[in-house]
């Protein structure tokens, strides 16, 4: 403690939380202000109090009368502010699966009453207090892309979600429609084209905008220095619903985030207060059966067409209107008179022969 005037002031440490101090030597004059000001060592503090109290008691050696003791008392109340480190991880299984009509419905879970298949996903999120204080409580929001579009039905079903030792509780909202299939009355023109188109990477994440997310938030309750909290949520995928895209590699991006309570403040040595998480559905590139007999069906029709197509321009440019008869007397006509002309010469080589031998 330190003191602006020392002279006629003594304090002593009666015990570890009182602190006694005498004023005036050997007395106070009337009108007569001291001032006191002490300095706490608060680098041992637990942190387990919400607050520090302070007590301050005046008492005088002289009699004082009864009205004028309310001002000897006074209360200095002072909230304390946690400094900590938090930082969160994370892990998701299965990290990718395939999904398609190839693929046989044991490899999904079948709810009851519910058509649908859905692919099983644990997350498991665990959030660290590095100190150097007690976190007295935090917040985690979870967020999951929830749709393939904008005004499209919900993907995810919330199975369960537990906190580690019961030390919190996690709320959502909750999928009414779990099973939720497509009814799209696109021609099987466009069913076939899809196919064919189905390639690249569709990325889903909540950080981009216009992205509708589900978001699980979950409150938990003090940590003690280098203390983790585990959050483990448990949930199902609507594969009904990725079926109806014509990307061949489905990526969801999901992130956590760590809020602090009011009474703590984050001190940041390069820890990260977020996560994401990455998981990827493969399409498994196989077509339906009946897509499978449209395309030989088309194919036919198509080679058909161009088949009627080829004999057509064929027809228009005259290859099927020569005269073939004219062209086959002709022939036949040069083959007589050139056999004609053989019996004439042969003749007139007969008789010449005859005339020299006579």
């Amino acid at each position: 403690f330190g003191l602006q005037d020392e002279k006629g002031i003594s304090c002593m440490l009666v015990e570890l939380d009182f602190l006694k101090c005498s004023i005036g030597f050997p007395f106070m004059r009337a009108q007569t202000k001291y001032h006191l000001s002490v300095l706490f060592d608060t680098s041992r503090l637990s942190g387990e109090n919400e607050t520090l109290l302070f007590l301050v008691h005046a008492r005088s050696a002289n009699p004082e009368h009864d009205s004028t003791l309310h001002d000897n008392t006074l209360e200095l109340s002072i909230p304390l502010v946690h400094e900590v480190d938090t930082a969160i991880t994370g892990v998701v299984s299965p990290t990718s699966f395939v999904y398609g009509n190839s693929v046989e419905r044991s490899h999904f879970v079948q709810l009851d009453d519910m058509e649908c298949s859905f692919q099983p996903l644990n997350f498991t999120f665990q959030v660290i207090n590095n100190g150097p204080s007690r976190l007295p409580g935090s917040t985690v929001n979870i967020r999951i892309p929830n749709r393939m579009a904008g005004n499209g039905a919900d993907m995810f079903h919330i199975i369960d979600t537990q906190v580690s030792e019961g030390r919190g509780n996690c709320t959502w909202q909750r999928n009414p429609k779990p099973c939720t299939v497509p009814q799209d009355k696109e021609s099987i023109f466009h069913t076939i084209f899809a196919f064919f188109t189905k390639s690249g990477r569709k990325v889903l994440d909540c950080d981009r905008p216009g992205r509708a997310c589900l978001t699980i938030s979950c409150s938990l309750s003090s940590q003690a220095k280098e203390e983790a909290t585990s959050i483990d949520v448990q949930m199902l995928l609507n594969t009904e619903i990725l079926q109806r895209d014509s990307s061949s590699v489905i990526q969801f991006v999901t992130r956590g985030h760590v809020l602090l309570d009011d009474r703590a403040v984050e001190v940041s040595t390069g820890l990260p207060e977020d996560t994401s998480l990455v998981f990827e559905a493969l399409h498994s590139q196989e077509p339906r059966g009946y897509v499978v007999g449209w395309i030989i069906a088309i194919s036919l029709l198509v080679g058909i067409l161009l088949f009627l197509l080829l004999a057509v321009l064929l027809w228009k440019m005259g290859f099927f209107r020569r005269h073939y008869r004219e062209i086959i007397e002709a022939e036949k006509n040069r083959k007589d008179s050139d056999e004609s002309w053989d019996w004439v010469q042969k003749s007139q080589e007969s008789l010449d022969s005859v005339q020299k031998i006579q």
